[in-house]
């Protein structure tokens, strides 16, 4: 997947900085001059041997932890977000001069980490940013993540320039990333990824506390960065150890919320909201693929049953085709996944493609693949996927008795009206609620779906709770001590007509001994 180039607000300030004077930044005379020699030849040509090239990155990182000593990354620079005209830029080179610095260091660190990805002139990123005999990762590395630690908001261009440079830097030394490198290059140019471990590590905790606790745009800080370290085998599984799995697909759910709850159908999904949405559906994706050797990352898509979830209601919405498209494939992969090569410990549950089958339907994915195949789609992956989801879901489903179907519903809380909430399902199954270790696990759960901010859930929910109270023997009495009533009664104040009538009719079934008399 092709980045984003990332762009500074105050470009146009960078060939006006006057490096003599910026004595805060204790530059030598060999450091300022390899800086406009730099300006002055192409870059091609700056990159071509990689001593120079690595000493020219050195002194970019230099620049970075120098002004940040000096105090930048708190001036005006740092409150730019959209691109400055050339007055506006050079007023921020006189009023924040060590701002504009940092911008020009980044910009420049990112030109040269772009071009050596080309991979026309030999030299490499891991040949320019790991040195010595060992291939170390040079110590330099650090000026970039003290920018994303400085807590705040910060400056939104440098913490996504410095996160995805300090991202594409770490995986170069990744082996995954090197299988394809031949035994005398290898040999030529030892490049030592237990250097890269700590700070990779780093890396990924600052990206999870974004994704756990950043809301809204803020969220797109992190994620440009995210994409990058799908890129290499060794940074997913971190990515996935650090709990990440369950934050990302916290986030996309979030995303897919806000998006959906626009009044207005044709801007819902915003470029900006399509792009994030994209970004983190295919950050899942690129997991999926990992299901099959990974036990431990198959347990994160189960947890909570939060990734499915998110997956499901993403279909569900119905965004722009290229979300769709990686989306369907990401819960195709899951379906079709297999818990074989590396098995659960013993006594652990087993997650293979019939669970995440089951949380599928109960999160209501039948439903729109049903509506995804009446669609016109030019993509034949997007169609295969649709007609291969909607073969496994059909023959699941008939596998499932109703009340695996209904558990499933309950447990996902994605109540939908159906054969499962009727009196002939509750005369057969009312017993069922009891579980298997008597604690009726599901109808706690339910009473908690009183609380859900779906009004069609929680209108549901009434009627399923007052069917339990009719056919299970002193039902009235046990959803009293589970404190359904409490929860119930506000809910006949409802502004919904239909969630009123629900709510009315299960506070009469607590209430009233013979139900069916009164009905």
């Amino acid at each position: 997947m092709s980045a984003v180039p990332l762009s500074s607000p105050v470009v146009a300030a960078f060939p006006n900085i006057q490096w003599d004077a910026l004595g805060s930044l204790r530059l030598t005379a060999q450091e300022t001059a390899l800086l406009r020699m730099a300006e002055t030849n192409p870059i091609d040509y700056t990159l071509a041997d990689s001593r120079d090239a690595s000493m020219y990155a050195r002194v970019l990182l230099k620049l970075l932890a120098e002004a940040a000593a000096a105090g930048a990354g708190t001036g005006e620079v740092s409150t730019y977000v959209d691109k400055c005209t050339d007055e506006q830029a050079m007023h921020a080179l006189d009023v924040d001069p060590l701002g504009v610095v940092t911008h020009y260091a980044l910009t420049k660190l990112n030109e040269i980490i772009s071009t050596l990805s080309l991979g026309q002139s030999g030299v490499t990123v891991a040949s320019v940013f790991y040195v010595g005999k060992d291939g170390v990762l040079v110590d330099q590395w650090k000026a970039l993540l003290r920018i994303l630690n400085k807590g705040g908001k910060g400056d939104v261009f440098a913490q996504k320039s410095a996160s995805v440079s300090l991202g594409k830097i770490l995986i170069a030394s990744c082996p995954s990333k090197r299988m394809n490198t031949t035994a005398a290059e290898a040999k030529a140019r030892a490049v030592s990824y237990a250097s890269a471990i700590e700070p990779m590590e780093a890396l990924v905790a600052w990206i999870v506390s974004q994704l756990k606790n950043a809301t809204g745009s803020l969220v797109g800080l992190c994620i440009p960065a995210l994409v990058v370290l799908m890129d290499a085998y060794e940074s997913r599984v971190i990515f996935s150890k650090a709990g990440g799995i369950k934050y990302m697909a916290r986030q996309l759910a979030s995303a897919t919320k806000q998006s959906s709850a626009s009044s207005d159908n044709n801007k819902k999904f915003g470029q900006g909201s399509v792009q994030q949405l994209y970004e983190l559906t295919f950050s899942m994706w690129v997991l999926t693929y990992e299901l099959n050797t990974s036990y431990p990352i198959r347990a994160d898509f189960a947890k909570e049953g939060v990734p499915v979830q998110a997956l499901c209601e993403l279909i569900a919405a119905a965004p722009r085709e290229k979300v769709i498209r990686v989306a369907l494939s990401a819960l195709r992969n899951l379906a079709t996944c297999s818990a074989d090569e590396d098995a659960a410990p013993a006594g652990a549950p087993r997650h293979d493609g019939k669970f995440f089958l089951d949380e599928m339907i109960g999160n209501g994915l039948m439903k729109s693949i049903s509506l995804l195949r009446e669609r016109q789609f030019t993509d034949p992956d997007i169609v295969d996927d649709i007609d291969t989801l909607y073969k496994l879901l059909t023959i699941n489903y008939k596998e499932m008795s109703r009340w695996e179907v209904y558990k499933n519903e309950v447990e996902n809380g994605h109540l939908q009206w159906g054969s499962t909430h009727t009196e002939a399902f509750f005369k057969e199954n009312a017993r069922m609620f009891e579980g298997p270790d008597g604690d009726f696990h599901i109808l706690k759960v339910l009473i908690t779906l009183l609380s859900s901010k779906d009004e069609e859930v929680v209108a549901i929910a009434c009627y399923d709770i007052g069917e339990f109270v009719r056919f299970y023997p002193n039902g009235r009495a046990i959803v009293k001590r589970l404190g359904a009533k409490e929860l119930v009664m506000p809910l006949i104040e409802s502004e919904n007509p239909e969630l009123q009538r629900h709510a009315l009719q299960c506070v009469s079934k607590i209430m009233v001994q013979n139900w069916e008399y009164v009905k």
